[in-house]
């Protein structure tokens, strides 16, 4: 069932409001009045209140008259439809609408029927078509959205295909620099993006309920850095790490996978490169970056340098649990995120831990979770609804 088109008549007569509502069949246009108000004050508090796709208004009222409204309208949602209503003596108000961007306007005391049914026909046809493209551009976001998360944690897909096409498209301007920037935040996180949304660096990712990924052009970087700056002195529970100047898809991609690296092994593990000796640090980047891998200690302790004993006991001191412990764990939690955050298959996400088959990894996911990967799945799912 379509959604009705919200429609809010602001007008001092009384006679007028109860008359749009009477004569006018509004289920026709697929519309609905959500509110008629006596002056423009309560019209802009009503718009606040119920964002109506449709305005229809006086020029002249009390406290706020057509014209202030219709820019504040216009500043907050500039695609809402504006229809004036005005008088012979306010056609140099009309005019200064019109201006503003109004849809039209009609004189009270002389407009036909018809002549608002064709605005009214009108707008209901453009707004279904502003509906559409919408909803056809979020399912292309949506793609996208998934098609990078998957990426970032293995998948071969087709990322690299639809990076390319919006680096020759809408994101062309990065080929002139852009920086790339991956921010964690376990609180707060929608007011992080709609600031971010306001600020308009160039692009943003969400990623999961708490990480989203932001690119900035030069000239937005240093706006960026001082957003973040004040985000992050009040918020501790924040991981925010950048790139340096990016100029081609390929190093995008490079940088984006570092940085999914660096805020993965803070976040989970608080690994920090200036806290943990480097063989450490590299063994956890060797086997995070390939979890198909059959790993053994005495493998990745060779891979490092050291010895399989000196490797164990340092490897223990330092993070606090053995090897093997925690490289199941990495496994348990990356297929987790990969049941939250993307759509790949059981039989996929199991081949991306090193279980290649999808049976063997519900049983393992099950004993190790105590749910199935559907189960799990799904009450992720139910969770994010209801937040």
């Amino acid at each position: 069932m379509d959604v009705p088109i919200k429609v809010l008549i602001a007008d001092d007569e009384v006679i007028v409001r109860k008359g749009l509502r009477m004569t006018v069949n509004w289920a026709d246009y697929g519309m609905e009045i959500v509110a008629d108000v006596p002056n423009g004050t309560k019209a802009w508090e009503a718009f606040e209140e119920h964002k109506p796709q449709v305005v229809i208004t006086d020029i002249v009222m009390p406290e706020l008259d057509g014209i202030e409204l219709t820019k504040r309208i216009k500043g907050a949602e500039p695609k809402t439809k504006i229809l004036l209503l005005s008088c012979h003596r306010d056609f140099e108000y009309a005019q200064q609408g019109i201006k503003l961007g109004v849809s039209g306007y009609l004189v009270k005391t002389a407009f036909e029927d018809e002549e608002l049914d064709l605005y009214l026909d009108e707008f209901r046809r453009e707004i279904l078509a502003e509906r559409a493209a919408a909803g056809t551009e979020a399912a292309a976001e949506a793609r996208f959205n998934a098609l990078f998360s998957s990426w970032l944690y293995g998948a071969d897909n087709e990322f690299e295909g639809e990076l390319q096409q919006r680096w020759n498209a809408e994101w062309s301007w990065m080929e002139h620099g852009v920086y790339l920037y991956v921010i964690q935040v376990a609180q707060d996180f929608g007011e992080l993006l709609a600031s971010l949304d306001r600020l308009d660096p160039g692009a943003v990712i969400p990623f999961s309920r708490e990480r989203c990924y932001a690119a900035a052009s030069p000239a937005m970087k240093l706006k960026l850095d001082t957003l973040l700056l004040e985000r992050k002195s009040a918020i501790a529970a924040m991981y925010v790490h950048k790139s340096g100047e990016i100029k081609h898809p390929a190093a995008w991609m490079e940088e984006a996978l570092e940085l999914h690296r660096k805020v993965e092994l803070e976040r989970k593990y608080g690994i920090e490169a200036e806290s943990w000796p480097s063989p450490l640090l590299q063994a956890v980047r060797l086997v995070a970056d390939n979890l198909k891998y059959p790993w053994s200690v005495t493998e990745v302790a060779e891979r490092v340098g050291l010895s399989r004993s000196h490797f164990s006991t340092l490897f223990k001191k330092v993070s606090g649990e053995n090897f093997i412990d925690f490289l199941y764990r990495l496994r348990l939690e990356l297929a987790c995120e990969l049941l939250c955050h993307t759509t790949m298959t059981l039989q996929e996400i199991g081949e991306q831990i090193g279980m290649s088959d999808g049976k063997y990894f519900s049983k393992w996911f099950k004993r190790s979770n105590g749910m199935t990967p559907s189960q799990f799945r799904g009450r992720q799912k139910d969770e994010s609804r209801q937040t």
